[in-house]
């Protein structure tokens, strides 16, 4: 085998492989609707001759080839957020533009823009021989569902499936990213008493009671910001109020309840136990009975009305310099493009939180684009690096198998 064996590959598939992804980003998946992208994703992998192409019980799309006894899954989602007001877009945000290179439409970078990639690059490893001892998984997911949920039901949904490693498509620059912060979802209810406006002194204003936590919440936001609980590679944790909701009798009546809702950033440096405890820390003594911190927990049905209720917790993870997994990435990137890239981290949070951070199966990123254009009106993924990923796919169990050895 050789590299210009793949990049010839490649090339042939180049307007295959553009064309694919400019009709899957076509394909409206928001709020984990993936029914019809699913289904054209699988056609393309029939296409290819792929040994299994279906749906998972929760709707996820799963394609296989190989049967052998290392076991490798590419993960991509593929349900995207929503437009918003579309006429706020330039441009059919599903339709897209080709512009300077780039392909700009809803989902082209997060996540869609790896899919093209992995499937063409799982069929040409097959065709070269460099599948040989793996069962090789593609995995298109929903993930902006909730993080992690749908790995975690395709594993203990399909036991059968036991991934030894796992590549993940979220965009990365075309560099290895091998980890990033995890996060928890958190809510303080305060409660309070009910009184007519005119009259509230007789009641028990609820958002008064948090007036002081929210204030602390964003003095510790600071702390974060100045070094507290920061990680060499990770960065700084963080938190912030994302949203409020507070229960009244009417607009002339005092709330007798008021809730927040934290997202709240994790470093490896940071305990599960030790954060949720710092919380609650920030409710005065005396209000201790009187405003309460929960997790949240997600148990909304999928599209097929598959339910898998989780925490949403989602742990840190960070894979070490010099695990296989992480050289064998670097491998391929030197071999293909005889360079080296720094390695990275996400800034935000993928399914890696399930793989690497709960089941602890080795996992990196790799994937075209830039991840501070997603979930933006201009997100764009440079078509160029769409099809050079599918080159990194197709050698990277070739390259793993040289590290394990």
């Amino acid at each position: 085998m050789s590299v210009q064996e793949i990049k010839k590959k490649v090339e042939e598939n180049r307007e295959n492989i553009v064309q694919f992804l400019r009709e899957i980003v076509a394909i409206p998946s928001m709020d984990g609707q993936l029914k019809d992208v699913g289904e054209r994703i699988q056609a393309e992998m029939r296409k290819l001759g792929f040994d299994e192409a279906r749906f998972d019980k929760m709707g996820n799309t799963i394609g296989r080839i190989g049967n052998g006894k290392k076991v490798i899954v590419f993960d991509s989602h593929i349900d995207t957020v929503g437009v918003g007001d579309p006429g706020e877009w330039e441009w059919d945000p599903f339709k897209g533009k080709v512009e300077g290179g780039r392909l700009y439409a809803r989902g082209a970078c997060d996540e869609k823009g790896s899919t093209p990639g992995m499937i063409y690059g799982m069929a040409i490893a097959r065709d070269l021989g460099l599948l040989d001892g793996y069962t090789a998984y593609y995995f298109g997911n929903m993930e902006e569902w909730c993080d992690g949920i749908a790995p975690n039901a395709f594993v203990e949904a399909d036991p059968q499936v036991k991934p030894d490693f796992v590549v993940i498509g979220e965009p990365t620059k075309m560099r290895i990213y091998r980890g990033h912060k995890g996060r928890i979802e958190l809510k303080i209810t305060a409660h309070g008493e009910s009184a007519h406006a005119a009259s509230h002194y007789l009641g028990d204003n609820a958002v008064y009671k948090m007036m002081a936590v929210i204030t602390d919440i964003r003095e510790l936001d600071r702390r974060f910001r100045l070094g507290l609980g920061s990680h060499p590679i990770q960065g700084h944790p963080s938190i912030a109020v994302t949203d409020v909701s507070a229960r009244t009798a009417s607009l002339n009546a005092v709330p007798d309840q008021f809730t927040i809702f934290l997202d709240r950033r994790i470093t490896s440096n940071e305990p599960r136990d030790e954060v949720i405890a710092q919380i609650k820390g920030l409710i005065p003594d005396y209000l201790q009975d009187e405003i309460h911190v929960e997790e949240l927990f997600y148990d909304e049905p999928s599209y097929t009305g598959f339910v898998f209720p989780v925490s949403k917790f989602y742990p840190p993870w960070l894979l070490e310099d010099a695990h296989p997994l992480t050289q064998a990435g670097q491998a391929a990137i030197e071999a293909l493009w005889n360079e080296k890239r720094e390695l990275g981290t996400w800034d935000f949070s993928t399914n890696g939180t399930y793989w690497a951070g709960k089941a602890g199966i080795p996992s990196i990123g790799f994937g075209p684009g830039d991840e501070k254009t997603a979930h933006m009106r201009d997100e764009n993924v440079p078509i160029e690096e769409v099809v050079q990923a599918t080159a990194f796919y197709a050698l990277f169990a070739e390259m793993l198998s040289k590290k394990l050895k």
